[in-house]
Formats: C-alpha cells, structure tokens, sequence
C-alpha cells in the first residue's frame, strides 16, 4: 500500500511539473473553433438527427427490430455525411430481443377506469383479453408467503404498499449553479466504487419470486419509488432462472403501474372493496443470432493515423417511449461531433492528425454489454472478475474515449476520472469556451456509462457533466422520455464543445497521459502475454 501511494505522489508531482509544458502546446485553436462555433452552434443539424432517432426510429431496446431499423439509418447517414470505415462492430451473445407490439389494461370493477401501466420488458404475451381479482401480496417472510399459496393462480398481484405522493412546489429541471459548479471543481481524489451489499434481504427476494412462479398469477405488478403525474419508470423483467434475455426462460407477466393508479387500487382493496382488472398484452420476441451490434465510422488521421480518439454515446434505450433523453441526445450530439469535424476539415484544409472514431454502443442498459464487448476484442482481455489478464497491441495507440449520457443538459466540464495530469491540458481547451459555460473541471469519477469500459483498461475515458435538467425525476427510463423533453440549444452547445475537445486531441503532439497501468493478472505473464 505504502509503494502505491508513493507511486501515485511521484505521478502527481511529475503531472503538476509538467503543467507549464503543457499548457505551452494545449492552446486552444482560435481559427478552427471558430470554424467548429460556426457549423456546431449556427448551421446545426443535430435537431433533425434527433428526430428520426426518436420519432421516427424509437425506441431502441437492444435486440429489438426498431434498434435495428435506427442503426441502418445510422450508418447511411454517417456515410453520406463522408465518414470512413462505416460498420458495425458484432458482439455477443446478448440473448433474445423484446418488442411489444399492443398492449391495455383496465379497472372493470368496481367502477370502470382505464389504468396506465407498462410491461416490464421480456414480459410475454397472454392469450387474447384476460381478467382477473387484484390481491396485495403482504408478506416479509417465508411463512407469511406460504399463507398464500393456492390463492394467486390467474390474479393481478400488487407487491409494493402505497406511496405518499406529495404536491410538486419547485420545477423538477434546474442548471448546475456557480456553488454547484464550484463544489465540483474543488472535489478531492475520488475513492474506488466498492460492491453492493445486498444484505439479508435477497434471500427472501428470491424466495417471493419463486413462489409467484409456482402460483402462476396473470401478472405481477409494482409502482416506482419515484415519479407522478403519470410519469411511470420501468425496466427489464425478472425470469423465474437465469436472465429473461435467455432462450426459452421462463417470464410472468410484469407491470409497472403509474403511482396514483396503483395508490387508488391499493386503497379500494384496503376499504375491503374487490377490485377486477383486465388486459391485453402482445409481444414478441425477436433477434434470433443472439448477437447484437455497435456502429463504428471513422475520420482518418494523417501522420499518426495508427493512433485513435474515440468519441461515443449508447444508441439502445429502454422501451416506454423513444429514448430521447436516454440516449438519443448523447447519440444525435456524438454524430453531429462528426459531421461538425468533417465540415471544419473540408472549410479548414486541415486534417486530424490521428484517426477519430465514432462509435454508438448497444446494449448499454443492461450493463454496457456492447462497450464491453468492443474493449475485449480490442484492447484488452479481461477475466470473469474484471481484472485485467492482457493488454493488447491496440491499447497503447488510443490517446482517449468521450462519452456523452447524462440527458439533454448543456455540457458545463468534464469528469478527469482521477486523472489529475489531464487537468492542465483540459484547462487549456475548455477556457476557448468560458462564454458557453462549459469550463468546469473536477477530479470527481461519474458511473453508470460507457466511459466505464476504457477507463476499467487505463484507457483515458471521461464522460463530460451536464447539467441535470429534469433527467433523474421525469424522463431517464420513463414513459416520459421523448424529444419534446429535449432542449435543442443545449445539444448545439455540447456537440460544439466537444468537437473541438475531439479536435484538439487529435492534434496534440503527444497522446493524453493516463493514470497507472494496472498489472496483468499473474497468470497471464506466466502465460507470456500476447494477443
């Protein structure tokens, strides 16, 4: 321990040493921001990508023939656009899409309403319109569940009690403000994630479930923890072994019902009125290879094309809406970062010195499968525990990886990851866009995104920080989340910025500097390495 903190001292020292050298070769381009200002924030394009990405080719569940409806567009767009190497990166297995093609429930007793629901996705379809008793499942323990058995074959089963809902007094979007932004800056070294305890309570979540799959009920409905006014959030269904995405396993019927729906049946019952729903639900399960892909196009550099900046976002949504805000906004900015560079290289005369590769994953909403993927097969082998067993040639010729997922909000900085020596070097860029509020650096790591996947290997990966508008309260996984929540101003200003954040790291004389190299796993040095 005491080796790796002087080591981690002595790469601080040698990165705030360097700083002046730095900040010598990282300044900003005038000529060609201007020119990257121009096509990025007048002459846009990134409204109307958005547009087809969500209202005409949302949603873009992983596996789903929408998803692959959007990614053929994709790649004619990018190629007419004059992009290299337009393709598709396959990966997998994934397992079986999802797509739901109809679906209604009601309330026909005691008094007629029409309930808004969701199925969970990988939620089969039932045979024609059925109907069914509504029963609240009260039971923490193992013989509290036995007391039901027999009693929930063909009923509608509410897990989750009622929830206070209170009276909105404050807008749910708001902008990072200076105390915000200043808070961030001032952040310390992050500490690593650690793992989730789950504690005692999996076993008995374990053991509902089985029961309700021995019970066999219509369907098996929650509410969320959050979300009103309509607003309903939901996922993916449990199987009854394995993940629902398997061939042939076994999934019941699974609602997400919205708040004040479920609230209203929950009460009835609890006056001791019966309640009777009805439904229809039609779905299909597609993607027969199993297989699923990422979009990859590139921009070729000139005298260190053999080394790469990558830039990305996740295509795939979940299946409520169109996936606007998640993430059709990082997707449709990702693309106009491309189309902005290829206007600025053609206006300019200029040409990025390293190779820029776009790319838009899949699958990242069931746990960045599809960057993941990608980094395995390109940079570097990792084992069942994420350790790192082999570094691969690829690895030491990508200079960084950006990525862009946290909703419609206007970038405001970037994430370093705990990567303080890139710190100077972004200080440099980042200070070109003072009048676009974008200059906010933070030593802070951010989760949940395909920045992850690059910076797990030591690749420098950073997703940038956006302000949050409404994303977490009322669009991110809900069936709320459609461009009308999309604000159009703020996307010009992200792919504005982070095109000349792409451009300028193509240019630098050396690659970006990275955090310390983790060893290879020891069996793979005695193993010698290799590809």
């Amino acid at each position: 321990m005491k080796k790796n903190i002087r080591f981690f001292l002595s790469f601080v020292i040698l990165a705030c040493s360097s700083t002046a050298i730095w900040a010598q070769q990282d300044k900003a381009d005038e000529h060609i921001n201007k020119i990257i200002r121009k096509h990025g924030l007048e002459q846009s394009q990134v409204w109307e990508t958005a547009g087809w990405l969500t209202d005409v080719y949302g949603p873009r569940l992983t596996g789903s023939p929408q998803l692959d409806r959007a990614t053929g567009w994709v790649l004619k767009t990018l190629a007419d656009w004059g992009l290299s190497n337009v393709q598709t990166h396959e990966w997998g297995p994934f397992g079986r899409g999802w797509e739901l093609k109809r679906f209604h429930l009601d309330c026909d007793a005691p008094s007629p309403f029409p309930v808004l629901a969701y199925p969970k996705a990988w939620s089969p379809s039932v045979k024609g319109r059925i109907s069914g008793e509504v029963i609240y499942l009260e039971a923490g323990t193992e013989e509290e569940l036995a007391t039901y058995k027999g009693k929930l074959k063909g009923k509608f089963v509410l897990l989750d009690t009622l929830r206070a809902i209170e009276e909105p007094f404050e807008a749910d979007a708001r902008r990072y403000n200076a105390e915000d932004l200043l808070k961030m800056a001032n952040a310390p070294m992050p500490t690593p994630f650690g793992f989730r305890n789950w504690g005692s309570g999996r076993r008995f979540t374990e053991q509902l479930w089985e029961f309700l799959y021995q019970e066999q009920p219509a369907a098996v409905i929650d509410r969320n923890f959050k979300g009103d006014l309509g607003t309903v959030f939901a996922a993916g269904a449990r199987a009854r072994k394995g993940n629902a995405r398997d061939k042939d396993a076994e999934v019941l019927p699974q609602l997400t019902m919205a708040a004040e729906h479920y609230n209203r049946i929950f009460r009835l019952l609890r006056k001791g009125i019966p309640v009777k729903l009805s439904m229809e639900l039609v779905a299909e399960y597609t993607n027969p290879s199993g297989n699923s892909r990422n979009i990859i196009a590139e921009i070729p550099g000139t005298d260190l094309k053999d080394e790469v900046v990558m830039f990305g976002a996740h295509i795939d949504s979940w299946h409520l809406a169109t996936g606007a805000t998640d993430n059709a906004a990082g997707s449709a900015v990702m693309m106009e970062v491309a189309r902005i560079l290829m206007q600025t290289i053609r206006e300019s005369g200029q040409q990025p010195r390293r190779t820029l590769r776009l790319a838009l994953w899949t699958g990242e909403e069931q746990g960045l499968l599809g960057s993941r993927a990608y980094v395995n097969d390109h940079f570097a082998t990792l084992d069942s525990l994420g350790s790192v067993v082999r570094y691969k040639p690829a690895h030491e010729k990508v200079s960084a990886y950006y990525n862009l997922d946290n909703g419609t909000g206007k970038v405001r900085g970037i994430y370093l990851q705990g990567n303080p020596a890139v710190m100077p070097v972004f200080r440099a860029w980042l200070d070109a866009f003072k009048d676009l509020e974008a200059n906010t650096i933070t030593l802070s790591n951010t989760g949940g995104t395909d920045h992850l996947a690059f910076d797990r290997v030591g690749i420098p990966g950073f997703q940038f920080i956006q302000d949050p508008i409404a994303y977490s309260p009322r669009t991110h996984h809900s069936n709320m989340d459609n461009l009308d929540h999309l604000i159009e101003a703020d996307l010009k200003q992200a792919a504005t910025v982070i095109a000349s954040m792409v451009w300028h790291t193509a240019q630098r004389t050396e690659m970006l500097p990275r955090k310390p190299r983790e060893e290879e796993a020891p069996r793979a040095r005695a193993q010698g390495g290799g590809q």
